[in-house]
């Protein structure tokens, strides 16, 4: 993926889910969206602040799975 299509997920519709199994140093999230194709996207995340401005950095980030996305979708209808 590119980092440009990472950056758009966070322009569209998302679900946020906390990632506090993975999250031992900084605090970690997950987002699932859609991307400008329509294409299930997951992406892990965290916020860092530098300068007092606030940025995602993203950890990792892929396309969903079709297993993955029609359990997301059951769990999460507006996805």
């Amino acid at each position: 993926m590119s980092r440009h299509e990472v950056e758009d997920i966070f322009s569209r519709p998302l679900v946020l889910l906390p990632d506090a199994a993975h999250s031992r140093d900084e605090t970690r999230f997950r987002a699932v969206g859609r991307n400008a194709q329509g294409r299930a996207v997951f992406v892990v995340f965290t916020i860092r602040v530098r300068g007092g401005r606030r940025f995602i950095r993203p950890i990792s980030a892929r396309y969903m799975h079709r297993q993955e996305v029609s359990s997301y979708e059951k769990e999460n209808p507006g996805l």
